[in-house]
C-alpha cells in the first residue's frame, strides 16, 4: 500500500476488468458467489495483484469459521474483509491477512471500534465513510494497525484528506479514482 495507497474495491465483473488494468496493487472482491469466487481471486491473481474477499458479500457463504476455512483453502485469497468480528478472528487464527470494516454512523459505533481494535483480531481496519478527515485522525491515533479509509471516496482531494489524517490506504469502487 505504500508503493499505491488506492485499493480498486470491485463490485461486478466489468470493475473487476477495470481494476485490472490499474496500477492498483491490491483489489477488494466485493462480489461473487461459492461458485465462482476461487475463479475471480485466480484472476486478481494471476496479475501479480493481491485479493481479498468480502466475506459477508459472497452468496452462498454463512457468517461462520467454515466461511474462513472455505476461502482460505479454496481460493487462496491473500486475506477477507468483514463486518463481522469472529470471521475476522477466524482468519486470523487461520493466518489469513485480515481486515475489519467499520461503519461509524454514530458516537455508539465509535466507542464500539476501540473495543474491537483492542482485541487484535484485525491486521487492517477499514472506516466508512472515508470523507471524516478528523474521525480518521482520531481512529488512526487510537489504532495501532493501519487504517483504509473507504466509501464516499469521489476525488485526488478526499484520497489527500484521508491520507494526510492518518489512513495507509483507502478504497473505493469509483473507477476514477483508481487511475490516480
Amino acid at each position: 500500500m505504500e508503493d499505491n495507497p488506492i485499493i480498486a474495491a470491485v463490485k461486478d465483473d466489468q470493475g473487476l476488468q477495470q481494476a485490472l488494468e490499474t496500477d492498483c496493487k491490491v483489489i477488494f472482491l466485493l462480489y461473487g458467489n461459492v461458485c465462482s469466487i476461487a475463479s475471480l481471486v485466480d484472476r486478481v491473481k494471476s496479475t501479480g495483484k493481491m485479493a481479498y474477499v468480502h466475506a459477508d458479500l459472497i452468496d452462498g457463504l454463512a457468517s461462520r469459521e467454515v466461511a474462513v476455512t472455505f476461502i482460505k483453502t479454496t481460493t487462496h485469497a491473500n486475506g477477507i474483509i468483514s463486518t463481522k468480528p469472529a470471521i475476522v478472528k477466524a482468519a486470523k487464527e487461520q493466518g489469513l491477512v485480515t481486515v475489519q470494516r467499520f461503519f461509524l454512523l454514530d458516537s455508539l459505533a465509535l466507542s464500539n471500534f476501540k473495543k474491537y481494535v483492542d482485541a487484535g483480531w484485525a491486521d487492517m481496519i477499514e472506516v466508512m465513510p472515508a470523507t471524516m478527515p478528523k474521525i480518521i485522525r482520531r481512529i488512526s491515533q487510537m489504532s495501532h494497525v493501519p487504517i483504509i479509509a473507504g466509501g464516499l471516496i469521489s476525488d485526488k482531494e478526499d484520497v489527500m484528506l484521508a491520507l494526510q489524517n492518518g489512513a495507509a490506504a483507502v478504497s473505493t469502487t469509483n473507477q476514477d479514482v483508481w487511475r490516480m
